[in-house]
């Protein structure tokens, strides 16, 4: 099995004068010891979320909430390349937590929520404010889950016109649409920038947002013969991109 992965602050990742211990404490200490159980010996990895990791073995448990981390190993990952950034609408229910979790856990690099013409769902005062900080948490939940070191930055809610701005300084940009012409599969991709793809809500996208996007250089694209569900085409379509541009290899 592999080793369990713990978020810290950067600063604790960054040894000095011959150090070789770092020390887990507060929620992720508490998670640790006293839901995971972990004993003197195991291995454990722990990250910023940014691209930085220590691993190691653990060397010491104090009481319900603290364990020492002896360090064999420090790794950094290089800023992935080309980067994926998901423009999600807004899904009803706990179908946005569902998408940024499997998105997270396939290797998306961003995730945008967005406001869609015809989302059901709007973020609006406190109720979107947790909305997002659902999101956030979901996913550096699955980056620790799927043992990734740089987790995927979910932004500010865009709007249309935000997203088209995004869509116009991208090295490709798409919007997955089950009338698109042409496949995402057979889609000429970058090696370098951003790749940019539009998630619709269940309903649609509306032609005023296809040609907003349009005139951004966005193309309407499909993924294959049957239409997805708006929390699971991101995924979908990261995993396709993934193998297809080489960062699965």
């Amino acid at each position: 099995m592999t080793a369990p992965v713990f978020l810290v602050d950067r600063d604790r990742l960054r040894l000095g004068n011959g150090a070789r211990a770092i020390t887990l404490d507060g929620p992720e200490g508490r998670h640790a010891v006293s839901v995971r159980r972990l004993r003197i010996g195991e291995e454990i990895v722990l990250t910023d979320g940014a691209g930085s990791g220590a691993y190691g073995t653990v060397a010491a448990v104090e009481g319900k909430d603290r364990l020492e981390v002896a360090v064999c190993e420090l790794r950094t990952e290089a800023e992935p390349r080309p980067r994926i950034t998901v423009v999600q609408a807004l899904p009803k229910g706990d179908r946005g937590e569902l998408a940024v979790e499997t998105m997270t856990e396939t290797g998306a690099d961003a995730i945008v929520p967005w406001a869609a013409a015809r989302c059901v769902t709007q973020w609006k005062g406190e109720r979107g404010l947790k909305s997002l900080g659902k999101w956030r948490a979901t996913a550096r939940e699955a980056g620790k889950q799927s043992r990734r070191l740089r987790f995927p930055e979910v932004t500010e809610p865009m709007t249309t016109r935000q997203v088209a701005g995004m869509l116009a300084g991208a090295a490709f940009a798409a919007v997955l649409h089950e009338e698109g012409s042409e496949p995402l599969a057979s889609a000429e991709l970058p090696a370098e920038g951003d790749i940019v793809l539009v998630v619709g809500p269940e309903g649609g996208v509306s032609s005023e947002e296809l040609a907003a996007f349009g005139e951004a250089g966005a193309k309407p694209y499909r993924l294959g013969p049957s239409v997805l569900r708006t929390s699971t085409a991101g995924t979908a379509a990261t995993a396709l991109l993934l193998g297809r541009t080489g960062r699965w290899s």
